[in-house]
């Protein structure tokens, strides 16, 4: 009998699901096409993966996020794309990095939740 076969995706509490859906769709160009869900197939040339991880409780890798949940999205050119949020008005935590597992930048939607943004090497 199977199982798990994949990852479904991230889903978010929001006080306005519509304005939320909108503003990723402006500043992540994630298409909702007016909606509150959208259907994001993998590239078959990503060097990215999905991944599932747990982190304890008090741990502050989610700060200045309250939530409980932090969402990791696959982009290209982080730090291009960083400028451009920033010049967006999108609140910039921290500084980007670049790691052994890839680049990684981190930023807040409007409602207080914590987004990584990782480009994969």
């Amino acid at each position: 009998m199977e199982r798990v076969i994949g990852l479904g995706g991230p889903f978010i509490k929001a006080r306005d699901p519509k304005a939320l859906a909108a503003w990723y769709e402006k500043h992540l160009g994630i298409a909702f096409g007016g909606g509150t869900y959208a259907v994001m197939k993998p590239e078959a040339e990503s060097k990215g993966y999905n991944i599932l991880t747990f982190f304890k409780e008090d741990s502050d890798y989610f700060a200045p996020s309250e939530k409980a949940v932090m969402v990791n999205l696959m982009v290209r050119d982080l730090f291009a794309l960083i400028e451009v949020l920033r010049e967006e008005g999108v609140t910039i935590v921290g500084d980007p990095i670049s790691e052994e597992y890839g680049k990684f930048g981190w930023i807040m939607d409007p409602e207080g939740n914590k987004i990584e943004l990782w480009e994969a090497v």
